[in-house]
C-alpha cells in the first residue's frame, strides 16, 4: 500500500497531502484580504510556493490549478499576476470560476495540484 503523507495538518484539512508522488494543496487565500486583487493574488502564490518548496515541488512542476475569483471582473488584473508567476513554458492545465469565497473579503483563492520533483 502506497503511503499517503500529510503536512500542517488540523482537524479540518491538511495544507499538503502528498500521495504517489503527487501533490494536492488545500485551497490558499491571502494573508490581507483588505488588499485589492493584485496583492491578494501576489500574497496568495507565494504561500503556495512556499507549500510547494516543503513538498519537495515548485511552480514549475505544477499539474493542475484551479482558481476561484469573487468577481470576474478581477480576472484580468488576477491574470496579469499569474502569467509574471508562471515559468515559462510551464503552464499548468488551469479553471477559473467565479464564486463565493468563504468571508466576503477574500477576492481570489487557488488550490493547486503538482508532481514532486524527481
Amino acid at each position: 500500500m502506497t503511503p499517503v503523507t500529510r503536512k500542517q495538518t488540523a482537524a479540518r484539512m491538511s495544507k499538503i497531502v502528498i500521495h504517489h508522488r503527487t501533490v494536492y494543496l488545500c485551497g490558499q487565500v491571502a494573508d490581507n484580504a483588505e488588499e485589492p486583487i493584485g496583492p491578494q493574488t501576489r500574497n496568495m502564490l507565494a504561500k503556495v510556493d512556499a507549500l510547494l518548496q516543503e513538498a519537495g515541488s515548485g511552480r514549475d512542476h505544477i499539474l493542475s490549478a484551479t482558481v476561484y475569483l469573487r468577481d470576474m471582473k478581477d480576472f484580468a488584473a488576477m491574470n496579469s499576476v499569474w502569467d509574471d508567476w508562471v515559468p515559462e513554458g510551464h503552464a499548468p492545465a488551469r479553471a477559473c470560476v467565479e464564486a463565493r469565497l468563504a468571508r466576503p473579503d477574500l477576492l481570489v483563492e487557488v488550490s493547486v495540484i503538482a508532481a514532486v520533483k524527481e
